[in-house]
């Protein structure tokens, strides 16, 4: 994002450099300060602390949790269109992948999933679903009926879940997050979180694989090198940021929900080609070029328009005639690129 960092976190990590306190993670801050941001955000209390575990970022606590739940062989189901580290992250486990394309609308179809589902627990009795929540690229957040839904399927053939829950403070209006593990029948899955999308924290590593009831007694198995993977600099910035960061996502929130109409509203006018459903959360727009009739949309417009969009091709089945466009960034550049992708096209014709 093009965005200053939240006070609270300068203040945080300020404070830790005047102190000195530069030395290995230490202490539950972080997951105290995630789970009273989950209190007052989502009215979820989250896991006991015994049922949490910092890793060093959220595709390494998945990598991990892929670990805990299985091995080599072991089928991993995932979303597609989806964040394309899941297919990198199942390929090093050497888990086969198995999709189960989201539907038009960039919603989770039930009967889609539960075939592969079923064809998932038909291979091994270890096979997990990896859920992007809210989903990435498309920027959809299921609903609490929709992932309580998902839960009874993976629950029926006996399949565990793993849920990224990276985004999920960056919620727009008109949706609400439903944290996985807060819903019935999901007492042996695992959710990956971190303050690294919604605070701008990226570059700071760390991040928070939280267990099930069910689930808790295998985090001991975790490698101890994976604790001390994690920044202690960065825990102190993400916990601040849990913990006393909520005013300045808040705004952060105002200004993706007027770049989220503004883009609308850009692609409608001046790009009615292209197909473009609103995210309801992140701050990613998912568009569909393939009315444009071209074969790398993303290699298009940025040797065209030297605009750089991720390639739709990236994230897996439905993906090859998309672009995935951050629009978390000033009014005036969304507006510029959009104009030079305009441009770029009328310079095709």
């Amino acid at each position: 994002m093009d965005a200053r960092l939240a006070p609270a976190v300068r203040e945080a990590l300020e404070g830790a450099l005047a102190r000195g306190d530069t030395g290995y993670p230490w202490g539950t801050g972080y997951a105290e300060a995630y789970r009273g941001f989950a209190r007052e955000r989502w009215g979820w209390a989250g896991p006991g602390l015994a049922s949490v575990a910092i890793v060093p970022d959220v595709m390494h606590g998945v990598g991990e949790a892929l670990a805990l739940l299985g091995g080599p062989g072991d089928p991993v189901v995932v979303t597609p269109p989806v964040y394309p580290p899941f297919f990198a992250t199942a390929a090093r486990a050497q888990r086969p992948v198995l999709e189960a394309p989201l539907d038009p609308r960039g919603r989770i179809d039930p009967a889609t999933l539960e075939a592969a589902l079923a064809r998932a627990a038909a291979t091994s009795p270890r096979a997990v679903l990896l859920l992007s929540n809210p989903h990435n690229p498309t920027g959809t957040v299921p609903s609490r009926a929709e992932l309580a839904r998902v839960a009874a399927l993976a629950r029926a053939h006996g399949v565990t879940v793993v849920s990224d829950e990276i985004h999920s403070p960056l919620v727009l209006s008109g949706a609400r997050f439903t944290p996985y593990l807060s819903l019935e029948g999901t007492e042996d899955a695992l959710a990956v979180a971190s303050a690294s999308k919604g605070w701008n924290l990226a570059g700071l590593k760390a991040a928070l694989l939280l267990a099930g009831p069910a689930a808790a007694a295998g985090l001991a198995r975790l490698p101890e090198s994976v604790a001390h993977g994690a920044g202690h600099l960065a825990a102190i910035a993400h916990g601040a940021a849990f913990a006393a960061g909520g005013p300045w996502l808040d705004e952060l929130l105002v200004a993706l929900e007027q770049n989220r109409r503004l883009l609308g509203e850009l692609v409608a006018e001046r790009l009615p080609g292209v197909g473009y459903l609103a995210p309801e959360g992140t701050y990613l727009a998912w568009l569909d070029c393939a009315a444009l009739g071209l074969a790398d949309p993303g290699g298009f417009f940025l040797e065209r328009a030297r605009v750089a969009l991720s390639p739709g091709s990236d994230f897996g089945t439905g993906g090859s005639a998309a672009v995935r466009l951050n629009f978390a960034t000033s009014p005036a550049i969304l507006t510029e690129a959009i104009e030079r992708m305009v441009g770029a096209l009328a310079r095709r014709r």
